[in-house]
């Protein structure tokens, strides 16, 4: 049993200080994900902007007109972010006519910034009545 201690001591020896380094160089340069993740940051009344086709010219209605936004990132990053830099689009550009139609409200953020939620996740879309220019 000492043999299996004694033997290639200096060896076992440097091949451990070898590891602890190792180990520590990777521990000390790995960012951890709650240093990256930040503090998550609630914007209430972002508003809800629509997106249609540039023939349609209707004035389309969203309910609720406005959005809550959780957001998160690292601290340097939210410590500037305003509220005017987060978008919330509900596209249209495929639909003609519905009744009772709900669409998802797809958000954009500045990069650095995740989206955490967003709150209702979809909004209820009202079409006016399309105007025909018959003489």
């Amino acid at each position: 049993m000492r043999d299996w201690i004694t033997k290639d001591f200096w060896w076992k020896l440097f091949s451990v200080f070898l590891a602890v380094a190792i180990w520590l160089t990777v521990h000390k340069t790995a960012v951890p994900t709650s240093v990256v993740a930040g503090v998550p940051l609630t914007y209430g009344s972002v508003p809800v902007l629509v997106v249609s086709s540039a023939s349609d010219v209707r004035d389309f209605r969203v309910l609720p007109g406005t959005v809550a936004v959780k957001v998160s990132g690292a601290a340097e990053v939210m410590a500037v972010l305003q509220a005017n830099q987060i978008h919330a689009v509900v596209n249209l550009t495929d639909i003609t006519a519905a009744r009772n139609l709900k669409r998802r409200v797809e958000v954009s953020t500045p990069p650095g910034v995740t989206l955490v939620s967003v709150d209702p996740p979809e909004v209820g879309v009202l079409f006016p009545p399309q105007s025909d220019n018959k003489p």
